[in-house]
């Protein structure tokens, strides 16, 4: 697909600044991901939140840029299907994507498009359906995602949040792999954990959680943390 590309927003900071200490943040969330899959390869990742207004897009979106900033071939799925910000944060139109691909019964591959950063490709949700749920939990969603494993180096997907609706729910036991994304001060520890335990409902890897807009004291910007349970805790702080 030939589109038109305007370059990503504000919100993509490994393009905007890979200099930047929040970009070194993603490329240690990115890191602890790599080492998790040593012994088998995470070709699929799920980054959902417990509410919406947490992050997650932001972080799946700067962990795709992450990924492909070591030359992996990375696509970034869109499976938001009800507030879908992928497009609109890469700078790439959105008429046909996921959506189409599975109501076609076509491969996705009709439907990747290019982005400003070499080596990833986006597959944005495509038109709003009456049935995310439904089509997400298909069987076809299933094949779709054993084709762009083959594909790829690493599929991440952006759902929607985990207590909000299902659809993240039927999506996750699909993939190697959850990130729960969670913001200081939204949501609490009760929370995190229900929808931590959603997860889990549904046999679904949960790899660890991003705490995202923790404002550092007397300094401009971020921290991002991320933990796996089990493991010695690792930060990264901008």
């Amino acid at each position: 697909m030939k589109a038109t590309i305007s370059g990503p927003s504000n919100m993509v900071i490994t393009s905007r600044d890979p200099g930047a200490a929040a970009s070194e943040a993603f490329r240690v969330l990115r890191t602890n991901l790599q080492f998790m899959g040593l012994d088998k390869p995470l070709k699929s990742i799920v980054v959902t939140s417990a509410t919406p207004g947490e992050g997650k897009t932001t972080t799946v979106v700067n962990l795709a840029v992450a990924f492909a900033q070591t030359g992996a071939r990375v696509c970034l799925v869109d499976a938001d299907l009800r507030r879908p910000r992928v497009a609109k944060s890469l700078g790439i139109p959105n008429w046909s994507g996921l959506t189409t691909a599975l109501v076609n019964k076509e491969s996705p591959a009709g439907y990747f498009q290019s982005t400003m950063e070499p080596g990833l490709s986006a597959l944005t949700s495509g038109p709003i359906p009456p049935n995310p749920a439904e089509l997400l939990g298909s069987s076809r969603m299933t094949t779709l995602l054993a084709e762009l494993e083959e594909r790829f180096d690493i599929v991440l997907v952006d759902s929607p949040p985990v207590l909000a609706v299902t659809d993240a729910a039927v999506l996750a036991p699909k993939v190697g792999g959850v990130v729960l994304v969670t913001r200081a001060g939204v949501v609490g520890r009760h929370q995190a954990l229900r929808a931590k335990e959603a997860l889990e409902a549904v046999k679904a890897n949960v790899l660890g959680v991003v705490l995202s807009a923790v404002t550092a004291e007397g300094r401009d910007g971020y921290y991002y943390y991320y933990y796996q349970s089990g493991d010695t805790d690792r930060a990264a702080r901008k």
